[in-house]
């Protein structure tokens, strides 16, 4: 049996450790952009197992947070295309087990969030439920950091007109 290199071994430790300490923030995200709790759930396990299998490309270990929201976001938008001719039906008003965020808190914010594209949304939620800096969110959607402003700032006027209706 092949020996896992001490580089790789501390890589997916440090990794294990950070999914285990953030899968709620990781749950949020995916639900956000599925508006379903399994596929919310089956989200974030595809996105481990992506980033478990793709280990050996992360360069530096605390670079670890922008790479895999990287992945999340990428393999939210991936689930969105694939299943974009089925209609998400929400479910009863429950909330699951594996999260300590209550998703229906703010319906309003939820539904204006809703309405934007998902290029403004990954913004927004990293940004303001993730609390990352500009330059994370960059490197994240692998954009400028003026694009990433841009963004930011439209996303923040169409949510205020959103919410003003």
């Amino acid at each position: 049996m092949k020996l896992l290199s001490s580089s790789k071994k501390i890589k997916e430790k440090t990794f294990k450790d950070y999914v285990v300490k953030n899968k709620n923030s990781f749950y949020r995200i995916a639900y956000n952009y599925v508006k379903n709790e399994d596929d919310a759930l089956d989200i974030v396990q595809e996105s481990i197992l992506k980033g478990l299998s793709k280990i050996d490309k992360l360069d530096n270990v605390d670079s670890i947070k922008p790479w895999f929201y990287r992945i999340l976001i990428n393999t939210s938008i991936d689930y969105i295309r694939k299943n974009k001719k089925y209609i998400p039906i929400q479910d009863e008003l429950s909330v699951s087990n594996f999260v300590e965020y209550d998703i229906n808190t703010d319906i309003d914010i939820q539904n204006a969030l809703d309405s934007l594209s998902n290029d403004y949304k990954a913004v927004i939620m990293l940004r303001y439920f993730e609390d990352m800096k500009i330059a994370d969110i960059a490197n994240v959607l692998d954009e400028n950091i003026n694009t990433v402003k841009t963004r930011l700032y439209k996303a923040l006027k169409l949510l205020k007109i959103n919410i003003e209706e």
